[in-house]
């Protein structure tokens, strides 16, 4: 049928072909039902006419779909509490992961480590993968001191995603999982007062911690049934792809793919997390550091995916911009993953062309 002025078209209509941007975009797709917000987008983005289903005087007379009530913004501190007082069994098998980690690296130096009981509890984690989104995760009970282990079952979490996501064979996703899990284990060979120290670390003690890449490996070398990518994973995770990481300073295809993998995950998680000399910072804002990391540091692909994955919200998710005010995901630009078009107070922001605000938070989606 010809095309329908934007003007005309009520909601509750379906399109039946594709809505391109005047920039070659993809907006809607072939199918869509258009809600009530759908037409302020329509509008945002200079569309003039689209093809929808039935007749023109039929769509004139469509009943439109009511608005359902507009849920109150959630604060942080209301989602700190939801997420203290959550009984999924997301959390209940990352709260018996984190435990298990926790008592595996105080003591390593002592003891052998409990791989056949740290390996069945991860596998009971991830069977709830589907349930893990590495942006909006944020663990029942969160303090600094266990930051350590918060980034191991996190990372190891987000790097069998990661592995998931870029199309690695089946086998790989587990193990990456475990080189996650294990990536930062020679830390606990590092004196903790460096490791929770606030102030600025001396040559020296930057020195030591740099050693936990080969503590790691030390530790991991002679323990069974862990695979050689896993023990590399611990050595090699700071090296980057340029040769400018450490310990060894190790380019691009000499560096096992875990090792990229964990890299990726443990940055993202290493910047959003609360630390004795630094605040969390916006995943959003991560996200986009991590890209720029990515040229020549970073697998470039590795990051690609982990940023296009990552930032798939649908429309309509809740988040709360940095100045504070809640809104709204409208449209996500695939060129510009990290600043999507939202919704707040009634207008439209472009965050790919405002680019003093970025999104703080996901409230909900």
């Amino acid at each position: 049928m010809p095309n329908i002025s934007v003007a005309d078209v009520k909601p509750g209509s379906k399109i039946i072909k594709d809505v391109i941007t005047p920039l070659g975009g993809t907006l809607f797709t072939k199918g869509k039902i258009l809600l009530p917000r759908d037409m302020d987008i329509l509008h945002a983005f200079l569309i003039q006419q689209v093809e929808i289903e039935g007749s023109e005087a039929d769509n004139k007379a469509a009943e439109p779909v009511k608005t359902p009530a507009k849920a109150t913004p959630i604060s942080a501190k209301t989602v700190a509490v939801i997420n203290h007082r959550s009984h999924s069994p997301l959390h209940d098998e990352y709260d018996k992961m984190l435990g298990l980690i926790k008592s595996s690296y105080r003591s390593i130096t002592a003891l052998p480590l409990p791989i056949f009981e740290l390996r069945s509890q991860l596998e009971a984690l991830v069977v709830h993968i589907k349930d893990y989104h590495v942006l909006k995760f944020v663990p029942r009970m969160f303090n600094e001191q266990d930051y350590n282990y918060h980034n191991a079952v996190l990372s190891s979490l987000t790097s069998y995603k990661i592995a998931q996501w870029c199309n690695y064979p089946q086998k790989d996703w587990m193990q990456a999982a475990f080189a996650g899990l294990l990536h930062d284990i020679g830390n606990a060979k590092v004196d903790p007062s460096i490791l929770q120290k606030a102030e600025p670390l001396s040559s020296n003690e930057r020195d030591e911690v740099r050693r936990h890449t080969t503590y790691g490996y030390q530790l991991l070398r002679n323990v069974t049934a862990i695979n050689e990518g896993v023990r590399l994973a611990a050595l090699q995770h700071h090296e980057k792809i340029d040769g400018s990481g450490y310990p060894l300073r190790l380019e691009g295809s000499q560096i096992h793919f875990y090792a990229k993998i964990v890299a990726v995950a443990d940055i993202y998680h290493a910047m959003t997390r609360e630390k004795a000399y630094r605040k969390a910072q916006s995943p959003y804002l991560v996200l986009e550091q991590i890209l720029k990391e990515g040229f020549g540091k970073l697998d470039p692909v590795i990051v690609q995916t982990f940023i296009q994955k990552t930032t798939e919200l649908y429309n309509g998710t809740q988040i709360r911009l940095s100045d504070g005010r809640p809104g709204e995901i409208i449209f996500s630009d695939r060129n510009n993953p990290t600043r999507p078009m939202v919704k707040v107070e009634g207008a439209i922001v472009n965050l790919a062309l405002d680019r003093e605000l970025y999104i703080k938070e996901i409230i909900s989606q």
